[in-house]
């Protein structure tokens, strides 16, 4: 057997190649800040249709731009403030947000949304997040008082009960060191493994928290979070949306399902106003 040490790197490596399958290389350059028209418009008032701002969450790898230069703007064609965030930074690295521990992402989470609803007027919040941003928020809710503050959470491919990463975190075991490794540079994506302290505290009790609403939107191609079942929650006000059974022809893994793919954004707008909610089909891709 190789020593640890020479596998510890291109293990490493494999992580955090999945882990990137979140970010839309082509826009990684335009990831300083968000447009300063249409969504994070900190003057944007919510409408008596869609009274509440509706704040997006963006995944592991991923920033608080590139993650949203298609799902911004649709929610934003609908009338509703749009707001979104960098969270989990580490020391020294730019562009390349969600990797800190994620309760500490989830404390920036609730800064983020005290300013929204000061910003805007509004008692409440919808959060949408993609990925890492869709199951975060849920600590927030259970452990930071963001029950009082949100009335509904959609995870676009979340992942809620960890991820075997494709199986690979079931070799973790027989590297040495790895473990360590992962928690020290980047403490997100062990928080993110199937059975991680984080994710037992998370679960632990229940999926869900009274008075929220909650949506899965996930893709049985997703090879990020695996198994895609495992993205699912159990509990009251839940929704579990597999796109497949909506539009078969739906091919989309986990990166699409969150950057363009508006079969899952018609949705996610069905979710942020389930009264004027209409069948999504195939035909939605055109919506």
């Amino acid at each position: 057997m190789l020593p640890w040490k020479r596998v510890l790197r291109p293990l490493a490596a494999l992580f955090l190649t999945a882990a990137v399958a979140v970010v839309p290389a082509a826009g990684a350059a335009q990831a300083a800040t968000a447009p300063s028209s249409g969504w994070n418009d900190y003057s944007c008032k919510p409408s008596a249709a869609h009274p509440r701002p509706v704040v997006l969450v963006h995944g592991t790898f991923a920033n608080s731009t590139d993650n949203w230069l298609a799902l911004a703007p649709y929610l934003e064609d609908r009338d509703y403030c749009v707001f979104s965030f960098d969270y989990g930074q580490l020391p020294g690295v730019s562009l390349f947000y969600g990797l800190g521990p994620i309760d500490k992402s989830a404390e920036q989470l609730r800064t983020f949304v005290d300013k929204v609803l000061a910003a805007t007027g509004a008692t409440e919040t919808d959060l949408v997040g993609h990925s890492q941003g869709g199951m975060m928020p849920r600590y927030y809710l259970k452990f930071l008082g963001g029950a009082a503050k949100v009335n509904a959470l959609v995870g676009i491919a979340p992942d809620n009960h960890g991820t075997t990463l494709s199986g690979l975190t079931d070799l973790l075991p027989y590297f040495p060191g790895i473990k360590d490794f992962l928690t020290t540079n980047t403490p997100a994506l062990a928080d993110q493994v199937v059975g991680s302290p984080f994710l037992t505290k998370l679960n632990a009790g229940g999926d869900t928290v009274p008075g929220v609403k909650y949506t899965v939107l996930a893709t049985k191609y997703d090879e990020v979070v695996t198994p895609y079942q495992s993205q699912f929650l159990s509990g009251s006000g839940v929704h579990n949306v597999l796109l497949q059974d909506l539009c078969p022809l739906d091919l989309s893994e986990h990166a699409a399902i969150g950057l363009f793919d508006r079969i899952a954004f018609h949705e996610v707008a069905n979710a942020l106003d389930p009264a004027r909610a209409t069948p999504t089909t195939c035909a939605s891709a055109l919506s």
